[in-house]
C-alpha cells in the first residue's frame, strides 16, 4: 500500500519582496527580461506547471487519489483564480482526488476578492491560508508588509462567504515588537474566529534586507527569551479561546481543522512539489527543483527540472522521524528510539521537557516547556543522555 499522496505547487511571484523573506520568490523587476519566458511569467506559469504534472504522472502512475493539494509561494493569488482551478483540474485528471481532499492556497489579504475566492471555492478549493503576520501597523512596516491590517477581516469574511475554511498566519519576534503588540495581534486574530492559526517565530536569515539592517544596528536582534515569552502568550491565549495545538507552531479549533497537507510532511508521506525550487518526496527519494523560474522552465522543457536528489540512509530516516515526530501533539512512540534514546527520556521527564504520564504509556509528548526547547529534546533523544538534562532560564 502506498502512503497518501499530495501535490505542492510553488508560485514564485510577489508584488513586493518583504525584507525578512528568504523564500524562493521574485518580483517582476527581479525577473527582468526573462520574465516573459514560458513558465517564468504570470501568464505562462500554470501551463508550465501542468507540464511538470505530466512528468509526475509518468513517474508515479500508481499513486492513490491525491489527498491534499497546497499552493504556496510567493503570493499564489497573484495568478488568476481560473489558472489555479485549471491546475487543480489537471491534478484531478492525472490521479483523481480523494473524496475528502483538502485543497489550500496561501493568500495575501490584498490579493483576493469575493469574486476570486468564489471562483476558487467553486473550482474545488477548500481552504485559504491568509498571511496576516501582525495586526500592528508598525510591526508590518518593519516586515515590509504592504497590506492594510483591516483587509484581513475583509478577506476572511469573503472566504467564509465562499464556503472556504480559513487559516491565519502570524509571525512573532519581529525586531522591535513588544509583548503587548504581539498580544494585540493574537487577540485580533482570535476575534476573527478563524478555523486555524499558525504562529511562527521570525528567523533573521542571512542575505535578507532585514539581516543587513540588524547588522547595521538599525533594528534590534530578537532574543530567545523574548520569543519564548511570545510563544507562551500565544499558547495561553489560543488555548483559552478553544484552539488546541497539534504541531509546535500550529493550532486548530478541531482535529478536522488541522492542515492535513503539512501533517503529511511531518509524517513523511509522499508528495510531488511542482514549480521553481519546490521539494518532493516519493518512495524514500527526495529532490528539489532548480530555483530560478526561467532555469526551472528551461530544464522542465528538457524533461528534468530537478537540481539535486538524495536518498536518506536508515539512520538518517530514524533521526528525522524523531525530529518531526516530537513536534506533533500525538508525540513519538518510544519504541522507535535507540536504547540510549529511551534512557534519555527519564531525564527529559525530570526536567519537565517530556510529559511523564505519556512517557509511561510509551510516547514522547512535549509540554509547553518541551516545545520551547524542542531542539534540546531531539538532541538527547538522538544522541542519548543517561543523566537528567538540566536546563534553566526557559
Amino acid at each position: 500500500m502506498r502512503p497518501p499522496f499530495g501535490i505542492y505547487l510553488h508560485v514564485p511571484f510577489c508584488t513586493v519582496r518583504c525584507g525578512y523573506c528568504d523564500f524562493n520568490t521574485y518580483t517582476a523587476t527581479e525577473l527582468g527580461p526573462v520574465g516573459g519566458a514560458k513558465g517564468a511569467s504570470l501568464a505562462t506559469f500554470v501551463d508550465a506547471a501542468i507540464g511538470e504534472l505530466d512528468l509526475a504522472a509518468a513517474a508515479v502512475p500508481d499513486a492513490p487519489p491525491v489527498s491534499t493539494v497546497f499552493v504556496g509561494g510567493g503570493t499564489p493569488t497573484l495568478l488568476p483564480p481560473q489558472d489555479l482551478v485549471r491546475f487543480l483540474e489537471a491534478v484531478r485528471a492525472r490521479w483523481g482526488l480523494a473524496d475528502d481532499v483538502e485543497v489550500t492556497t496561501e493568500a495575501n489579504p490584498d490579493s483576493v476578492t469575493e469574486e476570486s475566492l468564489r471562483v476558487l471555492a467553486d473550482g474545488g478549493f477548500t481552504r485559504v491560508s491568509i498571511g496576516m503576520q501582525s495586526a500592528v501597523p508598525e510591526v508590518l512596516a518593519t516586515l515590509d508588509r504592504t497590506h492594510d491590517p483591516a483587509n484581513v477581516s475583509r478577506a476572511l469574511a469573503a472566504a467564509r462567504a465562499a464556503g472556504l475554511s480559513v487559516s491565519l498566519d502570524l509571525i512573532y519576534g519581529t525586531p522591535g515588537e513588544s509583548l503587548e503588540q504581539w498580544r494585540t495581534s493574537l487577540e485580533t486574530a482570535i476575534a476573527l474566529q478563524p478555523d486555524h492559526i499558525s504562529a511562527y517565530a521570525l528567523t533573521v536569515e542571512e542575505g535578507t534586507r532585514m539581516a543587513v539592517r540588524v547588522r547595521r544596528g538599525e533594528l534590534p536582534m530578537p532574543t530567545g527569551d523574548d520569543e519564548a515569552d511570545k510563544y507562551e502568550l500565544a499558547d495561553e491565549l489560543l488555548a483559552s479561546a478553544g484552539y488546541e495545538w497539534y504541531e509546535i507552531s500550529n493550532w486548530a479549533r478541531t482535529d478536522a481543522d488541522r492542515c492535513r497537507h503539512n501533517e503529511a510532511y511531518w509524517r513523511s508521506h509522499d508528495w510531488w512539489g511542482v514549480g521553481p525550487g519546490a521539494h518532493s518526496h516519493v518512495d524514500g527519494v527526495r529532490w528539489w527543483n532548480r530555483k530560478h523560474p526561467a532555469t526551472w522552465a528551461a530544464h522542465l522543457a528538457g524533461g528534468d527540472p530537478a537540481a539535486e536528489r538524495e536518498e536518506l540512509t536508515a539512520e538518517q530516516r530514524a533521526d528525522e522521524q524523531i525530529l518531526l515526530g516530537v513536534r506533533l501533539r500525538e508525540g513519538l512512540p518510544t519504541a522507535v528510539l535507540t536504547a540510549d534514546g529511551r534512557r534519555a527520556v527519564a531525564g527529559l521527564v525530570a526536567d519537565g521537557l517530556v510529559e511523564g504520564p505519556a512517557a509511561l504509556r510509551g510516547r514522547v509528548v512535549l509540554p509547553r516547556r518541551g516545545r520551547l526547547l524542542a531542539d534540546t529534546v531531539v538532541h538527547h533523544l538522538v544522541a542519548g543522555a543517561p543523566d537528567p538534562v538540566r536546563v534553566t532560564g526557559a
